[in-house]
C-alpha cells in the first residue's frame, strides 16, 4: 500500500471520521534525462549562490517571497506549521451541492479517503448518505504547505476527495466572441445527427495513451537499430462547406469509420530491463 499523504480527520456535524489521504492517479509518461549533446554524460542540476559562488545543499535553503524587486520575506518550515489552519488536520463539510453545479474547470486533483479501523462506521454512513442523496460535500484541506477547496464524494464504494481551484486561480479571460457566427438549422440537425451515431456511454477502458505507446516504440526502434517509423502525412487542411464536412462525418460514421482504440501503452521492454538494472 501506499504512504498516506496526509491523515486527519472528516468533520460532519458532531461526527468525525478519521481518515488518511492517498493519492488516486499518477503519471505513466515515459520519463527523460537531460545529456550533453557531444558526449552523452547525464548533466547535474545544483542550487548555486552566484554571491558566495558555491553549490548550496538542501539543509541550508529557504523559501523566500519576492515583494519587491530583489527584496524578499523568508519563510521557514516552522512558520507554515504554525499557520492558524484547522484544515490541517480536519476536512470540515461545509455545504453539499449538485455535482452538476461544479464547472469540470474547477477540478484539480483526484485522492481517495481511507478510514481508521475505528472509523468505518461513520465512513461508511457518510459514504451511503452521499449516494443516496446524489450529493458532493464543499470542504477545505491543507496538504503541501497549501490550503485547497475541496470536494467529497462518492465513487464505486470509496470516498473521493478533489481538491479544486478558487475562482481568482481560473481564466476569466476567452479570446474568442461567436455573437457574429451564425449556424443555419441543416447544420444544426446534421450536427445532432452525427452527435446521436457517436452517443455512448463513457468507458475509460477504451482510451489509450497512443502518444506514449508511439514514443515506446520509437525507443525500441532505436535501441534495435531499426528503422523508425514516421508519422502520417497531416490531413488535407483546405476549407470545405461545414454542412458538407457533416454530411460526410456522418456517413462515415455510419459506416463504421471509427478507429477501435489500441492497446495501452506501455514502456519498451528493454527499456524497462535497462532501467531495473
Amino acid at each position: 500500500m501506499a504512504k498516506a499523504m496526509w491523515s486527519g480527520v472528516i468533520s460532519f456535524g458532531m461526527v468525525t471520521i478519521p481518515v488518511k489521504l492517498y493519492s488516486a492517479t499518477q503519471s505513466r509518461d515515459i520519463s527523460f534525462n537531460l545529456l550533453h549533446a557531444t558526449c552523452g554524460t547525464r548533466l547535474q542540476q545544483k542550487r548555486w549562490c552566484p554571491t558566495d559562488d558555491v553549490e548550496v545543499p538542501w539543509s541550508e535553503t529557504v523559501r523566500g517571497y519576492e515583494y519587491a524587486k530583489g527584496e524578499y520575506v523568508t519563510l521557514t518550515d516552522e512558520d507554515f506549521e504554525s499557520l492558524p489552519l484547522p484544515s490541517k488536520h480536519t476536512i470540515e463539510l461545509s455545504a453539499f451541492v449538485e455535482e452538476s453545479e461544479i464547472d469540470p474547470v474547477f477540478y484539480e486533483k483526484s485522492y481517495f479517503l481511507e478510514p481508521d479501523k475505528k472509523g468505518e462506521k461513520p465512513y461508511a454512513l457518510l459514504l451511503k448518505a452521499l449516494e443516496k442523496k446524489h450529493l458532493t460535500a464543499i470542504a477545505t484541506i491543507t496538504i503541501r504547505k497549501k490550503e485547497q477547496l475541496c470536494t467529497i464524494r462518492p465513487r464505486e464504494g470509496t470516498i473521493m476527495l478533489e481538491t479544486l481551484f478558487y475562482p481568482d486561480e481560473v481564466s476569466a479571460e476567452r479570446g474568442v466572441d461567436l455573437g457574429a457566427v451564425k449556424v443555419t438549422d441543416r447544420e444544426l440537425d446534421m450536427a445532432f445527427t452525427l452527435i446521436e451515431l457517436l452517443r455512448k456511454p463513457f468507458d475509460p477502458e477504451e482510451y489509450h495513451d497512443h502518444y506514449r505507446e508511439a514514443l515506446g516504440e520509437l525507443i525500441e526502434a532505436k535501441l534495435e537499430g531499426k528503422e523508425v517509423v514516421r508519422s502520417p502525412a497531416p490531413r488535407d487542411a483546405k476549407v470545405i462547406d461545414l454542412a458538407e464536412a457533416l454530411k460526410r462525418s456522418v456517413a462515415a460514421a455510419k459506416k463504421g469509420g471509427r478507429k477501435p482504440a489500441r492497446a495501452a501503452a506501455r514502456p519498451p521492454a528493454r527499456a524497462q530491463r535497462r532501467k531495473a538494472g
